[in-house]
Parts: structure tokens; C-alpha cells; sequence
């Protein structure tokens, strides 16, 4: 299934310069993953105390852009520099879901939009993401089967905020696009499990 995901060789390729000199400055895949799971909780607090002034909403694109680097940098610090670790495990998933929560959220709070889309929006990108950390526990690999992962919300929530901050998008337009969203969703949740008990049942494991 398409998804952004696919897309993450090549821009880690254009990371790799920039990991070199964080890991040679003594920067940490923890430290990274950390850090930008602290900026998304701060940004949706700001968003959440001041939903009025929707040009603040402007933070979102920018920071999915800078987030989505950051994701991959821990990941290439941690595999290519030795640095993968148990807690490391832990905190590449909890911080992903945490900071998905922050940012998503706030969108609640703009006039007209649905908070129950919001909030089971929310709810359905935390399922998909645990039956994607449920691969190994079947014998499959960590799936990121798309067409709606992490990747792809970032995209699809960086264009909301964009439209909302600039006026561009109608407000009216939200709840139809949160429900799109959820739908895709669900289906990423559903083909994720299906790919994992195929690949479970097959005799190799990517």
C-alpha cells in the first residue's frame, strides 16, 4: 500500500551529513527522540490555550517538516552508530503517539470542528500504531504498512494547519477530512494485521 513511509530511504540519505555531526558532537538517538516529543507537547499546549489566534496553527507544518527529520535522525543515530537500546525501543513509540496526540488534539478546539472526529481520530492512530508494534510479538517484523502512517498523518495535518492558518481551508471543510482520515485509518489498521499474519505464517520474517 502507498504511503509517504516509502519515501524515507532517500530523505535519510540527505540526513546522513547532518547525523555524522550530531554523533560526533555527542548527541544521543534518546536525546533526539526526547526532545521532539517535549516541542510537540509544548506546541499543542500553545495551540490548545490560544486556539483563537489560528495563524499559531502556521507551527504545524513547519514543525511535522522538522519532526519528521528529527524521526528519522534518531533512528539513523541509534541503528548506523550503535546506540539501539530497550529504552530506546520504548521511548521511539511511546514519544511518536504522545507528540501525535499533542498535535492533533488542539484541531478540537476550532469552531465547528467535531472534537469526537478529533479525539476518535486520535484514538484510531494509536490502535494502528500498536498493531504495527505488535508484528514481532506474532512473529512478523514491525509493520509500517500505510495508507495512513505516521509519515502520511504528518503530511495530511501539516496541510491542515496550513490551510487553517492561512485561511485557505474553510472551516466547514475539517470534519469532513478528519473522517477521511479516520477511514484510512482504520484501513491501515486492518492491513497491517493482515500483512503481519502473512508474513507470520511465512517461513522467512523480513
Amino acid at each position: 500500500m502507498l504511503s509517504i513511509y516509502q519515501l524515507k530511504p532517500r530523505f535519510q540519505n540527505l540526513l546522513r551529513p547532518l547525523v555524522q555531526r550530531l554523533f560526533d558532537r555527542g548527541v544521543t538517538a534518546n536525546q533526539v527522540t526526547l526532545s521532539a516529543a517535549a516541542v510537540s507537547v509544548l506546541i499543542g499546549l500553545l495551540l490548545a490555550f490560544f486556539p483563537d489566534h489560528l495563524w499559531l496553527f502556521a507551527l504545524i507544518p513547519l514543525w511535522m517538516l522538522l519532526r519528521m527529520a528529527l524521526n528519522a535522525v534518531d533512528g539513523m543515530l541509534a541503528r548506523e552508530f550503535g546506540q539501539q537500546s530497550t529504552l530506546g525501543a520504548y521511548l521511539n513509540e511511546l514519544c511518536d503517539v504522545i507528540a501525535d496526540a499533542a498535535l492533533f488534539l488542539p484541531f478540537a478546539l476550532l469552531p465547528g470542528v467535531s472534537p469526537v472526529l478529533v479525539v476518535l481520530l486520535v484514538i484510531a492512530a494509536l490502535i494502528s500504531e500498536y498493531a504495527g508494534v505488535m508484528g514481532p510479538m506474532v512473529g512478523a517484523s514491525r509493520r509500517y504498512d500505510g495508507p495512513m502512517g505516521k509519515s502520511d498523518r504528518a503530511f495530511c495535518f501539516g496541510v491542515l494547519g496550513a490551510g487553517v492558518a492561512t485561511a485557505l481551508l474553510p472551516l466547514s471543510w475539517i470534519n469532513p477530512i478528519l473522517a477521511i482520515i479516520t477511514a484510512l485509518l482504520l484501513y491501515t489498521l486492518y492491513n497491517r494485521v493482515r500483512q503481519g499474519l502473512a508474513q507470520a505464517a511465512s517461513p522467512t520474517v523480513e
